[in-house]
């Protein structure tokens, strides 16, 4: 069967799958209330974003009937079950956060195993330590990407701009299988459908179990390719979200805030909100931005170890000095809304 056709099928499965979900989340009342800190005023369906690790399973699923190689995902697609199952009990009933974070770590560990990271180093010692490190990075990744999922579209639109630079990347260096990026692809564009819309139009939230599975699906692909490179700067794919997500983060250390609690301090969130952008206008800059950032260091970086650490280097630094200036001009817009709330 020629390949497109079998696209389109898959599109219309994910899309089907989607639509029954929205069944059994309406009748057994999954659902997103707004509350003060949230940047929604509606009541919205929760967890459609489970449309990306049902992707995944489609996609091994046709890997299988095509009699493609598909054992060494296996470990991938376990720790990709492991982690969004747990993170849908978690939509539905709070969890412990170890409980959450156990889990995350094992399904990490299932991710390496796929990647090829327990074979690609001569010494132990060396594979413990990258080891270690790429589980710190992975998991507090997959977190960002989780606390960055607040307006509708923008876990969609970013995970759109990761994924292209991914699949242009491998089409000449070939570290995973193709098709596994364009149904990834695919699997955000359902979900888009029913998400990328204004502010009170979207039909579901992605909840934990689509934040934290496209993170996997995405860092997993990432891995590879670093692996297949030896090169971290790769990094820059996952650079919009880290600088807002990182620098929000250590702003609200130096504010002695409790990490845990929900907030509005993002800089996406302090657009949405307090200076009224349109959801979608935002999270399309948001997409934007990494786009220009990713394709530019894949199109216009000399292609040195050398030269990507410094695109790298010095995106960082644009990106958080335009970070900084942004919250030291808007951020008195929230501490008002703040104080609002305790009136």
């Amino acid at each position: 069967m020629n390949m497109w056709i079998t696209y389109i099928v898959i599109a219309a499965i994910l899309v089907a799958s989607e639509l029954v979900y929205f069944k059994i989340a309406d009748k057994y009342n999954i659902i997103d209330k707004p509350n003060e800190r949230s940047s929604h005023s509606t009541i919205v369906l929760r967890g459609g974003g489970i449309i990306f690790a049902i992707s995944m399973i489609v996609w091994a699923v046709m890997m299988i009937v095509q009699e493609n190689e598909i054992v060494p995902y296996l470990p991938f697609l376990c720790g990709l079950v492991m982690v969004a199952g747990i993170s849908f009990v978690d939509d539905i009933h709070s969890l412990p956060d170890s409980v959450r974070m156990g889990v995350q770590i094992l399904a990490v560990l299932l991710m390496f195993w796929s990647a090829g990271l327990y074979v690609a180093f001569d010494s132990w010692v060396w594979m413990v330590v990258v080891a270690a490190i790429a589980l710190f990075f992975c998991v507090g990744a997959t977190n960002i990407i989780n606390f960055m999922d607040g307006i509708n579209g923008i876990t969609a639109g970013y995970a759109f701009a990761m994924l292209l630079p991914l699949l242009l990347v491998n089409r000449t260096m070939g570290f995973v299988e193709e098709s596994y990026l364009i149904v990834a692809i695919i699997g955000v564009l359902v979900f888009s459908i029913f998400n990328f819309r204004p502010k009170g139009k979207a039909k579901c939230f992605a909840g934990d179990v689509g934040s934290i599975g496209i993170a996997f699906i995405i860092l997993f692909a990432l891995g590879r390719l670093m692996l297949a490179t030896k090169d971290v700067s790769w990094i820059v794919f996952f650079l919009v979200y880290g600088i807002d997500g990182s620098l929000t983060i250590f702003h609200r250390i130096l504010l002695h805030e409790n990490l845990g609690q929900a907030h509005r301090k993002h800089a996406y969130q302090l657009m949405a909100n307090e200076l009224k952008m349109s959801h979608v206008v935002v999270s399309l800059l948001y997409m934007a931005i990494q786009l220009v950032v990713s394709l530019g260091f894949i199109y216009l970086c000399p292609d040195t170890i050398l030269a990507h650490w410094i695109y790298l280097i010095g995106a960082g630094i644009v990106l958080a000095v335009a970070y900084v200036l942004f919250k030291m001009k808007y951020y008195h817009l929230h501490e008002e809304y703040l104080a609002s709330l305790k009136k």
